[in-house]
C-alpha cells in the first residue's frame, strides 16, 4: 500500500498482494502466503472452468443460488462451511509445523517456518474462520436441513430471509477469504482486542477485514435465529407439542433464543470499534475516556453464550445417534430438555470468566468461577443419559458412533479442565499459556466438530439419496480423533512447563519434543481432512451401490426417516398428524408405517427468487470498499442493501404451486417402491442390501 488514497480505488494498489512481498522480500514467510494466494486463485479457476465445461451454470443459479428451500439452503451452509474448514486446518498445520521450527537462540531470537506477524494473522484468521465460518455455517446448515423435518413442516417460517442470512454469513466468509489475496489480515486474534487493533496501534486494513467480516455475518446469524425460533413456535405439526420434538429440536430452540440475544452483543462490540477506527470515536482508546474494559464486557457477553451456541446443537446430534444406532429409547428425555435449557440461561452468566486476569475484585471473579462450576452439571448429565441410552443397547459401531464415543472420551477431559479454570487463582497462573488453548480445543473440537461431523453422516442419505462410505467414514474419524490427541494434549504439558499462548517463538529446548508431537497431531489433522474429501468422493463413485431411495437407512424413529430419500422439495406429501413423541417409531410398531395419505391437495411452496444472493453480492461490496476505503463503492453497496428490502417489500410475489395429482403421483411411485425393496436388518446396514427399508420387527428404538 502506498499511502495515497485514490478516488477511484481507495488505499488498493499493486502492493497489496502476497504476490509483490515475495518478490520483493523473498524467504520461507511470504513464500508460504504467496502459496496460499495461488491456491486460492487456482481453486476459484478451476471451479469456474468446471462449471462452464458441464454447463452446470443455469442449474447452480436455478436450483441452488436463487432457491429459498431450507434444505439446499443448509446444504448450502455445510459447503461453505467444508471449504472454510479445509483452510482453517491447513492454517493450523502451518502453525504447529512453524512452532516446531522456532526454537530460538541468543544469536537468532526468532526463527520458524513463517515470520512473527504473520504468525499473528495464522492465528487470527485461524480462529475467526473455525468460530464464525466453520462452526456457525455447520451447526445452521445442519439445523435449516433438519429442523422443519423433524417438526412436520415443509420449511421455515421465513424462507427468503433464509435465503438473506445464508448470503450475508457467506459474504462475510469471501471477505476473510479474499483477505489472503487482497492486503493483510489483523493480528489481534480472533477476539480483536482494543486498544491493540485501534488505528494508532493497527493502522491497516487487517482489522477492518476481520470487523466488515464479523459486522455482516452477525446480522445474519442475529436473523436467523429468529427464523429459528418462530419456525419451532409456530410451524409445528399438529399434535406436536413442545414435549413431542426431538431432542435435536429442543436444541435448536436453545440455539435460537440464544442467538437473538447473545448476537446483538457481538454486532454493539464491533460496531463500537468500526467507530473508534474510522469516525474517531474513544470507546476503547487509552485516552479521551476510553475504557478497553468495556469491549472485553460487551465482547464475551456474546463469546460465552456463543461456545453454548456452537456446541448444544452437536449435543442434539448425539442424543439422536445415541438412539438410533443403540436400537434403544432415549434414556432420560425431561431430563435432557431440563439440561438444554439450564445451559442455555446458565451460559448468559459466566462470561467472566474469560478475563479473570483483568483486574476484577476477588468477590467478582468468585460468583462467576462458581456460575462456570455450575453449568457443568447440566453437561454432565447429558453425557450420563447417552450412556445409559446405550447401556444394553445393539450399538452399531457406524461413523456417527466412532465420534460420539471419541466424544466420550476427550469431551470429558476438556470439561475436567474447564473445572480447573474457573477457579480463578488458578486460571491466573495459565491463563496466557498453551493450557488454555489445549481446553478451549478439547471442548470444541470433540464437542462441536465430531458431533457436526456425525450429524453430516447421519443425514445425509436424506439429503443426497445415498450413504457415505462406512469404511472411509471410521478411517476418517479414526484420524480426527488420533490427531486431535496427538496435537492438542502436549499443550496442556506446555502450558504448565510455561508456553506463552499466541507466541511466536520460544526459547526453552524442553518445549521441542512436545512441539514435534503437536507438529505430527497436525499432519494427522490434515489426513483427516484428506479421508473426509475422500470419503466423500469415493461415496459419490459408488452412489448406486449405497443407495437409499426407502428414505430409512438407519431405522430411525422421527418424522424425517419417513420420506424418500432424497427428500422432495415438499418434504411432507400432506402435513402429517403427530400422536407421539416417536411418531415414525410407533407408526413401526403399528405395523404398516409407509400407508399412504387418503388424500392429496396442492401444496403451494415459495417461489425462487435472487434476492439473498443480490443482498449477498452488496454487503459483499460494502464490506471491502470500507476495507480499501473505497467510498463511492461503499455508498453504493449501503444504499443496495435497503433498496432490495424495499423493492421486495413492494412486490407481489406469487408462491409456485405444486398441483395435487403430482405430489399424488409422486408419493404413489414412492409407496411402491418402497413395497419392491428387501427389508434391511441392522446386520445388513452396511451392504448394499439396505436400500432404506428397514426391518421394522426389529425396531425397538
Amino acid at each position: 500500500m502506498s499511502g495515497q488514497t485514490s478516488p477511484i480505488f481507495g488505499n488498493l494498489d499493486w502492493t497489496v498482494t502476497p504476490f509483490t512481498d515475495v518478490i520483493q522480500h523473498p524467504g520461507s514467510s511470504t513464500i508460504v502466503g504467496a502459496a496460499a494466494a495461488t491456491i486460492l486463485v487456482l481453486g476459484g479457476i478451476a471451479v469456474l472452468a468446471l462449471l462452464t465445461r458441464k454447463g452446470w451454470w443455469g442449474p447452480l443459479y436455478r436450483n441452488w443460488l436463487t432457491s429459498p428451500d431450507a434444505k439446499k439452503i443448509g446444504i448450502m451452509y455445510i459447503a461453505l462451511a467444508l471449504i472454510m474448514l479445509a483452510r482453517g486446518i491447513i492454517e493450523g498445520f502451518v502453525m504447529r509445523a512453524h512452532q516446531a521450527s522456532a526454537l530460538g537462540t541468543l544469536a537468532q531470537p526468532e526463527g520458524g517456518l513463517v515470520a512473527p506477524d504473520h504468525f499473528a494473522q495464522l492465528f487470527s484468521t485461524h480462529g475467526t474462520i473455525m468460530i464464525f465460518f466453520v462452526a456457525m455455517p455447520l451447526l445452521i446448515g445442519l439445523i435449516n436441513f433438519v429442523l422443519p423435518q423433524q417438526l412436520g413442516a415443509r420449511d421455515m417460517a421465513f424462507p427468503v430471509l433464509n435465503q438473506v442470512s445464508l448470503g450475508l454469513t457467506a459474504a462475510g466468509a469471501a471477505l476473510v477469504m479474499i483477505s489472503l489475496l487482497v492486503g493483510d489480515f489483523g493480528t489481534g486474534g480472533w477476539t480483536m482486542y482494543p486498544p491493540y487493533t485501534g488505528k494508532i496501534f493497527s493502522p491497516g486494513e487487517g482489522v477492518d477485514y476481520w470487523l466488515w467480516a464479523i459486522l455482516i455475518s452477525g446480522v445474519g446469524s442475529t436473523l436467523t435465529g429468529m427464523n429459528f425460533a418462530v419456525t419451532i413456535f409456530k410451524e409445528r405439526a399438529p399434535g406436536m407439542h413442545l414435549m413431542r420434538m426431538p431432542l435435536f429440536c429442543w436444541t435448536s430452540l436453545c440455539v435460537a433464543i440464544m442467538l437473538i440475544y447473545a448476537m446483538p452483543a457481538l454486532t454493539v462490540s464491533s460496531a463500537m470499534l468500526a467507530l473508534d477506527r474510522y469516525a474517531d470515536f474513544r470507546f476503547f482508546t487509552n485516552e479521551a475516556g476510553g475504557n478497553m474494559m468495556n469491549y472485553a464486557n460487551i465482547f464475551w457477553m456474546f463469546g460465552h453464550p456463543e461456545v453454548y451456541i456452537l456446541i448444544l446443537p452437536a449435543f442434539g446430534v448425539f442424543s439422536e445417534i445415541s438412539s438410533t444406532f443403540s436400537g434403544k429409547r432415549l434414556y432420560g428425555y425431561t431430563s435432557l430438555v431440563i439440561a438444554s435449557m439450564c445451559i442455555a440461561v446458565v451460559s448468559f452468566t459466566v462470561w467472566l470468566h474469560h478475563f479473570f486476569t483483568m483486574g476484577q475484585s476477588a468477590g467478582v471473579n468468585i460468583a462467576f468461577g462458581i456460575a462456570t462450576m455450575v453449568i457443568g452439571i447440566p453437561t454432565g448429565v447429558k453425557i450420563y443419559d447417552w450412556m445409559a441410552t446405550m447401556w444394553r443397547g445393539r450399538v452399531r459401531i457406524t461413523t456417527p458412533i466412532v465420534y460420539l464415543t471419541g466424544f466420550f472420551l476427550l469431551f470429558v477431559i476438556g470439561g475436567l479442565s474447564g473445572i480447573i479454570l474457573a477457579n480463578p487463582s488458578i486460571d491466573y497462573q495459565v491463563h496466557n499459556s498453551t493450557f488454555l488453548v489445549a481446553h478451549f480445543h478439547n471442548v470444541i473440537i470433540p464437542g462441536v466438530l465430531y458431533g457436526m461431523l456425525a450429524g453430516i453422516h447421519y443425514w445425509f442419505p436424506k439429503a443426497f439419496g445415498f450413504r457415505l462410505s462406512e469404511t472411509w467414514g471410521r478411517r476418517t474419524a479414526f484420524l480426527f480423533v488420533g490427531g486431535f490427541v496427538f496435537t492438542f494434549m502436549p499443550l496442556y504439558v506446555l502450558g504448565l512447563m510455561g508456553m506463552p499462548r499466541r507466541s511466536p517463538t520460544f526459547q526453552n529446548p524442553d518445549f521441542l519434543p512436545w512441539m514435534y508431537i503437536a507438529a505430527f497431531g497436525g499432519m494427522l489433522m490434515l489426513c483427516a481432512l484428506a479421508s473426509l474429501i475422500w470419503t466423500f468422493w469415493v461415496s459419490y463413485r459408488h452412489r448406486a451401490e449405497l443407495a437409499v431411495p426407502g428414505g430409512d437407512p438407519w431405522n430411525g424413529s422421527t418424522l424425517e426417516w419417513s420420506t424418500p430419500a432424497p427428500v422432495p422439495e415438499w418434504t411432507f406429501p400432506c402435513i402429517p398428524q403427530v400422536t407421539a413423541r416417536h411418531d415414525w417409531g410407533e407408526r413401526k410398531r403399528a405395523g404398516d408405517p409407509w400407508k399412504g395419505p387418503a388424500e392429496f391437495a396442492d401444496i403451494e411452496m415459495p417461489a425462487n427468487t435472487a434476492h439473498g444472493l443480490l443482498i449477498a453480492i452488496a454487503a459483499f461490496l460494502l464490506g471491502f470498499a470500507m476495507v480499501w476505503h473505497i467510498w463511492w463503492l461503499a455508498i453504493i453497496g449501503f444504499a443496495a442493501v435497503p433498496a432490495l428490502v424495499a423493492l421486495r417489500g413492494m412486490r407481489v410475489i406469487e408462491p409456485r404451486i405444486i398441483p395435487a395429482a403430482e405430489v399424488a403421483e409422486a408419493d404413489r411411485r414412492f409407496r411402491q417402491l418402497v413395497a419392491s425393496l428387501p427389508a434391511a436388518t441392522r446386520a445388513d446396514e452396511e451392504t448394499e442390501r439396505n436400500r432404506g427399508v428397514p426391518d421394522i420387527s426389529e425396531f425397538a428404538g
